[in-house]
């Protein structure tokens, strides 16, 4: 079986082109990359694939056996029509197996249900593509907030609109492990699976940070209104508004969804107390 992983230069992407050599072998993987070079450092094939563009991957596709596609991270009005170019080039390539990464979270009412439902169309896509299909809903990277500790220590403190909700985080090795089955065990063939750990608040998520960085973070909520704002200041309109309505959708649950990590992996998810107790400085 060769396997072919698109987006294969971001992170996410490249987690899961080790995770599936580690079963398969190097020989047996290809990463398809936008940019070739960005993902030669993986150590195994490279292909050019760009979402625009179904001639790429009418190309980058040959001879491949199973696909793991990556949701983009273009506007969502674009984004059904670009992943439309690889399920189309998968099919015609003779692909007999898609797995793609989509996402939980609020299918309506927020200013992340775009992107929801963007990648609810892109499901049916898949399912309705005559290829065997496996569909991992991931939950919220927790690797963003480790990256951030510094400015939250700054200032003291954690501060957004996701109140008391909790989020299923997860990692992208954790990720990684998931797909890498889910793409070579014939047992996961139809089914959906909501891919988190633990569901935690934002106190627990600042209890473990400074568990971890000997920190002292309390969280603070704010309104949508204020975080939204604070976010456009940082980040811009598109990106703003995008991070603003994910904590939006933590404060109404949209995150704290039953978890299947187990039935995709046969373990369970890395608990918080392991995760973080292996950042401790």
């Amino acid at each position: 079986m060769r396997i072919a992983v698109t987006a294969a230069s971001g992170n996410l992407g490249a987690e899961i082109v080790r995770a599936t050599e580690s079963l398969v072998g190097k020989a047996n993987v290809i990463a398809i990359a936008r940019t070739p070079p960005k993902a030669e450092h993986l150590g195994v094939e490279v292909r050019k694939g760009d979402y625009t563009s179904k001639a790429d991957f009418d190309e980058a596709l040959k001879g491949v056996d199973a696909l793991l596609l990556v949701s983009g991270m273009d506007d969502p009005s674009k984004r059904i029509d670009q992943h439309r170019n690889v399920i189309h080039a998968a099919k015609d390539a003779g692909v007999k197996r898609i797995v793609y990464t989509s996402v939980q979270g609020p299918e309506e009412n927020t200013a992340f249900s775009p992107i929801i439902e963007s990648n609810r169309h892109t499901e049916e896509d898949i399912r309705n593509s005559g290829m065997t299909w496996v569909i991992g809903r991931n939950g919220i990277y927790i690797e963003p907030d480790v990256d951030y500790v510094e400015a939250y220590r700054k200032e003291e403190r954690i501060a957004n609109c996701a109140g008391d909700g909790k989020c299923g985080y997860t990692t992208r090795p954790e990720l990684a492990f998931a797909y890498a089955r889910m793409l070579t065990e014939d047992r996961h063939i139809g089914r959906t699976y909501n891919l988190h750990g633990e569901p935690i608040t934002q106190n627990e998520l600042a209890d473990y940070l400074n568990g971890a960085f000997g920190a002292n973070l309390v969280y603070v909520p704010l309104t949508v209104q204020e975080y939204r704002r604070e976010r456009i200041a940082e980040l811009g309109e598109f990106m703003g508004n995008i991070i603003a309505g994910i904590y939006e959708g933590i404060s109404k649950d949209a995150f704290n969804s039953p978890s299947h990590f187990a039935a995709a992996t046969g373990r369970e998810h890395q608990s918080w107390e392991e995760y973080f107790g292996g950042l401790r400085v």
